[in-house]
């Protein structure tokens, strides 16, 4: 993988999951360290001429209005990390702490957050070492940045707190030192250039659009299954119908559907179908295109995030100007993320309602009772379907936003928050319950399709997908214990194996 060259302005949600999860070295362009160092100047200027800075001579927050004098800069900018790495709890993953440097190394490329390069360059020599800061991942109201987890990040930067280094957690100066990168300690305004913007909700939300984007691809291989073991009609499926409308999100969906099943029965018109099936099985390119649609919305605002100044204050070096104000609020961000996860719920409710239709005898099409040959002594998969509603009433639970959860703080000079931290923690819980509902789907689907393949043969990616099925989990010939199977099948969504073969098998699904 070639080294990502950071700009400060073409950062891609591919590139934080490429360095994040993939470990893609990364290197400042000059013309980046030239911006920093202008900019630097100039503050080192203001400092001299005892120019009132936020953050820089001053408190923050309710304490803004104190003003520090000089021998208390650099001291201050310590003491900042210090109280404001106040998280709590079981730390944010490897991933997205590596995802959150990445963020704030691009922010400060930007040249306008007045930090010293030496502070950017070491957060680039730690991400390339592999050194990963401990931080919390509970803790953040995503408002004046991503203060408590950036907090612990930053906290390398004076050889304190704790990183993962070749697969240990140990004491930061010793991590920092078996890595062989210098400490460069905090001067001023160097601390909160560190802290103040929502790096770690940002990346959070990157990741995440990135596995959810796959996770509505199989969602829409699930369908192309369960809509060839029920006979579907497919003419809600064709093209001109879509386009007339005019959505992308369901002309995308439906060609991804269509690509599924292309080659077999059904698609070629051999099948009897129904004049017109339920919503469930024909308006699924509407519903998972309206979730590619807000993905991509949403993805729009994470991109914005990831190449802007969010920060403050922030400096203007060429005007000779320093301004304050609330460029680290993460509303833009937590908003939309909001409801791209109840988009995610909505989808998987549609993938419970077609389960159920393979299950229900007087819905299925001619199906056996629960999938099963011995209904009565057995239950097939009549339980299978419980498992995926309590994990649809857990989604629903979450999906309630957290963008408008705001409590004040800071003796209500912060007194408007946007808890985007929260919105990213749930939007993780609603997808790890999303690949266990999609791979009840596929399971079942599969349960089905081995009674239809008697009666007629099915498309090339949809076998390929039965496929794979079958690799990982066995036909239900008698009831047995199914909690290994759902959680197997869970972890195969997870991992995008289906996905990644069944593309290879009928091409890119979108």
């Amino acid at each position: 993988m070639e080294t990502l060259i950071i700009t400060g302005s073409d950062l891609k949600i591919t590139d934080v999951v490429n360095v994040a999860r993939y470990g893609q070295k990364v290197e400042l362009h000059p013309e980046v360290r030239k911006k920093i160092l202008k900019c630097r100047a100039m503050l080192e200027k203001k400092i001299r001429a005892h120019e009132i800075m936020y953050g820089v001579n001053t408190g923050i927050g309710e304490f803004s209005e104190i003003v520090l004098d000089d021998s208390e800069l650099i001291d201050f900018q310590k003491y900042l990390i210090y109280n404001h790495a106040a998280g709590i709890g079981d730390p944010a993953s490897i991933e997205t702490v590596r995802g959150a440097m990445l963020g704030r190394i691009n922010v400060q490329a930007h040249g306008n957050s007045g930090n010293r390069l030496e502070i950017t360059e070491t957060l680039v020599e730690m991400l390339n070492k592999g050194v990963t800061p401990f931080a919390c991942q509970k803790g953040s109201v995503g408002a004046c940045g991503d203060l408590a987890p950036m907090a612990q990040i930053a906290l390398l930067l004076l050889g304190e707190g704790q990183a993962y280094y070749k697969g240990s957690l140990m004491d930061g100066r010793l991590a920092m030192e078996e890595a062989e990168i210098k400490i460069p300690g905090l001067q001023a305004r160097d601390g909160l250039a560190c802290i103040n913007g929502s790096n770690m909700l940002t990346a959070m939300s990157a990741i995440w659009l990135f596995d959810a984007n796959n996770w509505l691809k199989q969602a829409e291989i699930a369908a192309a299954m369960s809509l060839e073991a029920l006979k579907a009609n497919m003419k809600p499926y064709e093209p001109l119908l879509h386009k007339a409308r005019g959505f992308s999100g369901a002309i995308r969906s439906a060609a991804a559907i269509n690509k599924c099943i292309a080659g077999g029965d059904l698609k070629e018109g051999r099948i009897k179908s129904k004049v017109q099936d339920a919503y469930s099985m024909r308006s699924t390119p509407q519903v998972i295109g309206a979730a590619h649609d807000m993905l991509a919305y949403a993805r729009s605002q994470v991109e914005t995030e990831l190449n802007g100044v969010g920060d403050n204050p922030i400096f203007f070096p060429d005007k000779n100007l320093q301004l304050t104000g609330a460029n680290f609020q993460g509303s833009p961000v937590s908003a939309p993320m909001d409801m791209a996860g109840a988009c995610i719920t909505m989808v998987s409710v549609l993938s419970e309602r077609r389960m159920n239709r393979l299950n229900n005898p007087a819905l299925s099409v001619g199906l056996p009772d629960f999938l099963t040959k011995g209904a009565g002594m057995f239950s097939g998969l009549m339980l299978s379907q419980y498992t995926a509603d309590t994990l649809i009433v857990e989604q629903r639970i979450l999906s309630v936003p957290a963008s408008i959860q705001s409590i004040p703080a800071a003796a209500d000079q912060e007194d408007f928050v946007s808890m985007g931290m929260n919105t990213a923690i749930k939007n993780n819980q609603i997808l790890d319950c999303a690949y266990g509902i999609l791979g009840i789907e596929f399971m079942a689907a599969a349960q089905a399709l081995d009674f239809r393949k008697k009666e007629y043969s099915f498309g090339k990616g949809v076998q390929k997908a039965w496929e794979i099925i079958r690799e990982n989990v066995e036909f239900l010939d008698i009831d047995r214990p199914l909690y290994p199977d759902h959680t197997t099948m869970k972890e195969v969504v997870r991992s995008c194996r289906i996905l990644t073969e069944v593309e290879k098998t009928v091409g890119y699904l979108g």
